[in-house]
This record gives structure tokens, sequence and C-alpha cells, in this order.
């Protein structure tokens, strides 16, 4: 870094009043987050809508005759 950036870091971080102790997530923190709840957002609405289009319904057992086990029907 050149020594006029260094000096105007100097002057940033005294107007901050940094403290060592003290660790914040900051912008960048809260930019992930939004960016990964947005995603479970878009993930969720996209579940919703294709689960809307299931159409499960579950056919009834043939009655087989006797002891015989009937074959389901494909297709």
């Amino acid at each position: 870094m050149s020594a006029s950036a260094s000096m105007a870091m100097t002057h940033l971080v005294t107007l901050a009043e940094l403290d060592e102790d003290k660790v914040t997530p900051g912008v960048l923190g809260f930019i992930v987050f939004a960016v990964m709840a947005l995603a479970v957002w878009g993930l969720m609405r996209s579940m919703s809508r294709h689960m809307g289009k299931v159409d499960f319904k579950e056919a009834p057992e043939p009655e087989a005759s006797g002891g015989e086990r009937a074959e389901p029907q494909r297709g």
C-alpha cells in the first residue's frame, strides 16, 4: 500500500473506533445471508409448484379369485 492510502486508512479506522475484541459479520455477512434466504425462498416456491402438480390417486387393489395374487397392471 502506498503511504497516502495507509494514512487514509488510519484516519478511517480512528473514525470507526475499531474494537479488536469485537467481531461482527458486517455488510458481506448480510449480503451472504440475504442471498441464501432468497435461494431458500425460491426453492420452497418451486417445490410448492411441483407438489401442486402431483396427482396421486392410489388404484384400488383388484380382487384376486382364489389364492392367486393378481399382477399389477402396467401402463
